[in-house]
């Protein structure tokens, strides 16, 4: 267990942010049942997602400027205070038959703000609870916190739902954000010293994160990689659904994010318990390859267990992709920025993956579908190796976004300010107040 001595404080909060993300994951699926057979519209769905996905993105650019101003360890309580409060204020409209559509678009909305400011402000706290030897693996701990929310939620929320009811989810949810709150009450987090003069305007100091990353090559460029990374995932999570369909049924449909969810889980604790690469950089760009390289797999054949394979294989990556780039972040952007840093990589992955999500459909249904269709133009050729009919063209879809991938994470190796950015970027130095902060101080 030496691995994670001096650790206590972060893994009360890692605990408490765990039991609450389970239970973030377990609404966020029940609501979208109530509200699906409550509707039967696939519109009114959608907007569930689209009342998490806009308030944050909109709201984030100065989260991150406030929770660098304010103490991460007050935000993150008030945060989940918040959310716990929507959620029992969700339970009593529900009890008393009086929830409408828009009390659910308001409540998720309202958690995704507080969500906003919890994020940026969680992982800004790692670098001063950890030291820089042990950030890799306490990104990995988080990945699989990740992890056991994305594949415990739903599973769980099938059960309680259909036993204890939505009122009784919604006061579980409640109860784990509870949860939340007290583990950060026991847990001690200090507060950076300032390495920048402290501007007049709340948007300039939101703007002075940006212009941080902007004048370093070697992180703009990991921020660009990011955000194209986003954008093609986006694509591809959307349409892996029919690309399955077009060959299997719905229950095996289920088996396959099931066992990417394995794999999800599988890479997170992979990452907690080894650390990941010595150099991050080939955590972020050569895991990248390998998930490009497994996200092309995907299309080459209408095969079920290829998919299965292919599927377990991408989400195995992702924890060490996304492990080893906050590892990398946290080590050298000066504590007191970090907040804005990562809220600026939260409004890349709000902005990318949606723009990804509303382009899936029209691509694959105007462009690659028809082009793969018996007759199409790419039937005779393309179709010789990877088959003609319906899917086929989601299967060279999903071909065409592996390559991409793979080509932004070559590209980025070739460019020397990104490749040797752990190099040539001095670690930031953690300057904290207050005797909790003996940690991880870089050399």
């Amino acid at each position: 267990m030496n691995r994670y001595a001096g650790l206590r404080d972060f893994l009360l909060i890692w605990v408490g942010q765990l039991v609450s993300g389970v239970g973030s994951r377990l609404t966020s699926f029940a609501l979208g049942i109530w509200v699906y057979q409550s509707t039967g519209s696939t519109t009114q769905f959608a907007l569930i997602f689209v009342a998490m996905a806009v308030p944050a993105l909109l709201i984030s650019p100065i989260a991150g400027a406030l929770v660098d101003r304010w103490d991460r360890r007050r935000t993150m309580i008030v945060c989940d205070a918040v959310s716990a409060l929507t959620m029992f204020a969700l339970a009593a409209l529900y009890a008393t038959d009086r929830l409408a559509l828009w009390h659910v678009y308001a409540g998720v909305g309202i958690s995704a703000v507080a969500n906003a400011f919890l994020q940026p402000a969680y992982a800004a706290s790692i670098p001063l609870l950890a030291s820089q030897e042990q950030l890799t693996r306490v990104n990995g701990l988080v990945q699989t916190g990740f992890a056991i929310a994305q594949v415990g939620g739903p599973l769980l929320a099938g059960v309680l739902v259909s036993t204890i009811s939505m009122q009784g989810v919604l006061i579980v949810d409640a109860l784990t954000f509870v949860i939340g709150v007290v583990a950060l009450c026991f847990a001690r987090v200090p507060r950076p010293q300032r390495s920048v003069e402290a501007e007049d305007s709340l948007w300039r100091e939101a703007a002075t994160g940006f212009r941080y990353v902007h004048d370093r090559p070697g992180l703009y460029g990991l921020l660009l990689v990011f955000g194209a990374t986003n954008f093609l995932f986006g694509i591809a999570s959307i349409a892996i659904t029919p690309l399955v369909l077009s060959f299997a049924d719905a229950a095996l449909l289920g088996v396959q994010m099931a066992v990417g969810g394995c794999g999800l889980l599988l890479g997170g604790l992979a990452m907690s318990t080894w650390g990941g690469p010595r150099r991050r950089i080939h955590g972020v760009l050569g895991f990248s390859l390998a998930a490009g390289v497994l996200l092309a797999v995907h299309g080459l054949a209408p095969s079920f267990a290829l998919v299965l394979v292919a599927g377990f294989g991408f989400f195995l990556t992702l924890p060490v992709l996304n492990a080893s780039n906050a590892a990398l972040w946290q080590s050298k952007v000066p504590a007191d920025l970090q907040g804005r840093c990562f809220a600026i990589q939260r409004v890349l992955s709000e902005a990318a993956m949606p723009l990804g999500y509303c382009l899936a459909g029209p691509l694959a249904e105007r462009v690659f579908e028809p082009l793969m269709a018996p007759g199409g133009a790419l039937a005779g050729t393309v179709g010789a190796w990877i088959g003609v009919g319906p899917g086929r063209g989601l299967g060279l879809m999903f071909i065409v976004l592996g390559v991409l991938m793979t080509a932004v994470a070559a590209s980025a190796y070739a460019v020397r300010a990104i490749r040797r950015v752990e190099d040539e970027l001095p670690d930031a130095p953690i300057l904290a107040t207050g005797s909790a902060a003996g940690v991880g101080a870089a050399a």
